[in-house]
C-alpha cells in the first residue's frame, strides 16, 4: 500500500510538474504580446505582420562529464561451501538421505531394537535348562544301633560320588512346569551288613506342576511377555510417527531451500535491471541530457538491490544448512562444502480437499492414536491378569521314576574281624554264630560272661556252633558294575508314581483385589486420554486442511499478481522510453514485479509444505513417499 502511494504521489507530482510549466510559458507568450503603458518612454511600435514569431524554449544547456563504470556484481560465495562442488538433489532423494543418515532417526530406530532385545530376554524365560551337579561326599558318622554294621570304633565310613544331570522348562502354554532328572550313585561303605559295596543306584524321571486355576490362563510371565510386545508395537509406532516427522521436515526443508534459491535468482535479475539503468543514465548523463543528480537515485537504488540480493545469499545459506542437517550423519562429512542444488519444482493440485475423509483417515493412520490403542490392550492385559490372581491357586503334581541298582556283592572272609580272640572261621567257610567285640556286640559280651564263668569253674570255654552263611542272597541282576545298573533301569520293573494335589487358599488377598481395582481406574484415565488426543488430531487435521486450501488460493492470486505486475512494468518502461515517465516509477515497477515474483514462488513453496503437513497430520506421509516399514513382530 505505502509502494501505491509513493506512486501515486510520484505520478501527481508530475502532472502538477507539467502544468505548472505549462501556464508559465502561457503567461510569458501573453506578456511578450501585450504592449506598454503609454507612459513608457520607448514608442510604441505596431507589430508589423510578417515578423518573427516568439522563440520556444530550448533544452538546458547541461556539461558534458565521463560516464561511470557500473560497480561490479556482489561475490555471493558462502562460507565453507565450495563453488566448484555442486549435489543434484530431488526431493525423494532427500527423503532417502534423511532416512538412511538423519541421527535423530536412528536414535528412534535404536528404540525399536532395544524393545525387542528386551522381549526376547523375557522370552527366555521359557528356554530349557539342563544342569549338571557332580559331586563327590565321604562322611565318617557314629551309629548307635548293631544294625548299621558299624567297625570296632562305632563309627561307618561312606563315600559318595554323585552326578544327576535334569533338564527342566517353563510350558508357554497352559503355564505348566516339566523337570526331567537322571540322578546317579555311586556308593562304598564299611558297614558289615551292606550287600552291595560298592553299589550304583540310578534313578530317571519325570515332575510336572500344572496350575487347574490361577496362573493357568494367565501368569506372570506371560503377562510381561505380552506387554512387552504391546510396548515393542508402541516403540514401533514411535519410530513410524518420528521418521513421519523428519520426513516433513525434510519437504520444508527442501522448499526452503528452493524458495531461497529462486528468490536470490528473483533479486539477481532485479539487481541487473538496476545495472542496465545504471549505464542508461550515465550514457545520458554524459551525453548532457540527463543531470548529474540522477545519477543519485540511481546509485541508491543499485544499493538497495545489492543488500537484498546479499541477504537472500544468506537465506540460501540457512536454509541449505537446514537441508544438510536432515540429511547428512556426520558433522564432518564432505557434502558439507557442497551446493545443493534441488532438481524439483514445486507442484500444485487446484482439487480441493475432502475433510471428512481425512478426519477418517487420520483416526486410522496417526501414530499417537495407534500408541493409545496399544496402552489399551495393555490395561486389558492387567485387568486379565490382576483377576486371575484373586483366585485360589490349585496345582497338579506329578511324578514318575524308574529306578536302577547294582554292585559288587559282599563275601564274608574266614578270618572273623572283630572277633573273639582265638576264634577264626573254618576252612569250608563255616563262621561261628556269635562273633564281634564284646564291647560292641551284645551277643559276644554275653558269650565272653559264661566263658568266664564257666573259667572260673574249670570248665572249658563254650563251643560256638559254626555256621555256613549264605553268600548268594543278592539277586544275581543286581551284581555287576555301573552298566547293570542302566540295564535294570530301563528295564522299568522298579517304578516310582506319584500324584497330588497343592492347594492354596488367601483370606484376603488384598494385593491382587488393589492391583485389580488400579487397573479399572486406568482403564477410565485410558479412555479420557484417547478422546482428547482424538480432538488433537482432528485440529490438527483441520488446521492442516485450512492451511493447504489458504495456500492454495494464494497460489492463485499470487499468479494473477505476478501477471499484471508484468504488464504494469512493460507499460512504465514504454513511458519511460518516451519520456513521460521518471526512473523512480520505473525502479516502482521492477520492485513491484520482483516482489510478486517472490510472492508466487513463496505462495507455491508454501502450498507444497501445506500438504506435507498435512500428510504428517493424516498419517499417510510415508505411503505417499512409497516408504514402507516392517513390523518387528512381522520380521519375528
Amino acid at each position: 500500500m505505502l509502494k501505491g502511494l509513493l506512486f501515486w504521489q510520484a505520478r501527481s507530482s508530475m502532472k502538477i510538474g507539467r502544468c505548472a510549466a505549462l501556464i508559465l510559458l502561457s503567461g510569458a507568450m501573453v506578456l511578450a504580446q501585450t504592449p506598454p503603458p503609454a507612459s513608457a518612454k520607448e514608442p510604441v511600435t505596431p507589430r508589423q505582420e510578417g515578423s518573427a514569431a516568439p522563440q520556444e524554449p530550448r533544452e538546458p544547456n547541461l556539461p558534458q562529464v565521463e560516464p561511470r563504470p557500473v560497480p561490479p556484481l556482489p561475490s555471493l560465495q558462502r562460507v565453507g561451501v565450495q563453488k566448484d562442488r555442486t549435489l543434484s538433489l530431488s526431493l525423494n532423494q532427500a527423503i532417502r538421505l534423511a532416512l538412511a543418515n538423519n541421527n535423530e532417526i536412528e536414535v528412534a530406530r535404536d528404540d525399536v531394537r532395544f524393545a525387542e532385545s528386551v522381549l526376547r530376554s523375557l522370552e527366555g524365560i521359557y528356554d530349557p535348562v539342563i544342569s549338571f551337579t557332580p559331586q563327590i561326599s565321604s562322611t565318617i558318622e557314629p551309629v548307635s544301633s548293631v544294625l548299621a554294621g558299624s567297625d570296632q570304633r562305632g563309627t561307618v565310613k561312606t563315600t559318595d560320588f554323585n552326578f544327576g544331570p535334569a533338564m527342566s522348562q517353563q510350558l508357554r502354554f497352559g503355564g505348566g512346569q516339566y523337570q526331567i532328572f537322571f540322578n546317579n550313585l555311586r556308593r562304598s561303605t564299611t558297614s558289615t551288613f551292606s550287600q552291595l559295596n560298592p553299589f550304583y543306584s540310578s534313578s530317571l524321571g519325570v515332575q510336572f506342576t500344572q496350575p487347574l486355576w490361577r496362573n493357568r490362563a494367565i501368569d506372570q510371565n506371560r503377562r510381561q511377555i505380552r506387554i512387552q510386545k504391546k510396548r515393542l508395537e508402541q516403540s514401533d509406532a514411535d519410530f513410524r510417527r518420528r521418521v513421519s516427522e523428519i520426513i516433513a521436515q525434510v519437504e520444508q526443508a527442501y522448499w526452503d531451500l528452493v524458495f531461497a534459491l529462486k528468490d536470490q535468482q528473483n533479486k539477481l535479475s532485479n539487481l541487473e535491471l538496476a545495472r542496465e539503468q545504471f549505464r542508461q543514465t550515465e550514457a545520458r548523463v554524459a551525453a548532457g541530457a540527463a543531470a548529474p543528480i540522477e545519477r543519485a537515485e540511481v546509485a541508491t537504488e543499485l544499493a538497495s538491490r545489492e543488500t537484498d540480493l546479499l541477504q537472500s545469499a544468506q537465506n540460501v545459506s540457512i536454509a541449505e544448512n537446514n537441508l544438510k542437517q536432515l540429511i547428512l550423519r556426520d558433522p564432518l562429512a564432505p557434502e558439507w562444502a557442497a551446493q545443493i542444488t534441488p532438481t524439483d519444482e514445486p507442484n500444485f493440485d487446484p482439487t480441493p480437499i475432502d475433510l471428512a475423509a481425512l478426519l477418517t483417515e487420520a483416526r486410522e493412520n496417526r501414530p499417537e492414536l495407534q500408541r493409545l490403542r496399544l496402552e489399551e490392550d495393555i490395561n486389558r492385559i492387567d485387568l486379565e491378569f490382576y483377576r486371575n490372581q484373586t483366585r485360589p491357586r490349585i496345582d497338579l503334581q506329578a511324578t514318575v521314576a524308574t529306578t536302577g541298582l547294582a554292585g559288587t556283592a559282599v563275601v564274608p572272609t574266614g578270618t572273623l574281624t572283630g572277633g573273639l580272640a582265638g576264634v577264626s572261621g573254618s576252612a569250608s567257610g563255616q563262621v561261628p554264630l556269635i562273633f564281634g567285640d564284646p564291647n560292641l556286640n551284645a551277643n559276644a559280651f554275653l558269650l565272653a560272661q559264661i566263658n568266664q564263668l564257666r573259667a572260673a569253674q574249670g570248665l572249658p570255654p563254650a563251643e560256638v556252633p559254626l555256621i555256613t552263611p549264605q553268600t548268594q542272597t543278592v539277586p544275581t541282576r543286581l551284581v555287576g558294575g555301573y552298566a547293570q545298573t542302566l540295564h535294570n533301569l530301563f528295564s522299568f520293573e522298579t517304578r516310582n508314581v506319584v500324584v497330588g494335589v497343592r492347594i492354596e487358599l488367601p483370606l484376603r488377598n488384598r494385593t491382587a483385589e488393589a492391583n485389580l481395582a488400579g487397573a479399572l481406574v486406568q482403564r477410565e484415565q485410558l479412555a479420557a486420554t484417547r478422546r482428547s488426543q482424538e480432538q488433537q488430531v482432528a485440529v490438527e487435521v483441520r488446521n492442516a486442511a485450512q492451511a493447504v486450501e489458504t495456500a492454495r488460493q494464494r497460489v492463485l492470486a499470487a499468479r494473477e499478481a505476478r501477471r499484471n505486475a508484468e504488464l504494469q512494468l512493460e507499460g512504465e518502461r514504454r513511458l519511460y522510453q518516451v519520456g513521460r515517465s521518471t526512473t523512480f516509477l520505473l525502479f516502482q515497477r521492477e520492485n513491484q514485479l520482483a516482489n510478486a515474483r517472490n510472492a508466487e514462488i513463496r505462495a507455491e513453496t508454501d502450498y507444497n509444505k501445506a500438504v506435507a503437513q498435512l500428510r504428517r497430520a493424516v498419517g499417510t506421509i510415508l505411503r505417499m513417499n512409497n516408504i514402507t516399514i516392517q513390523s518387528p513382530l512381522t520380521k519375528r
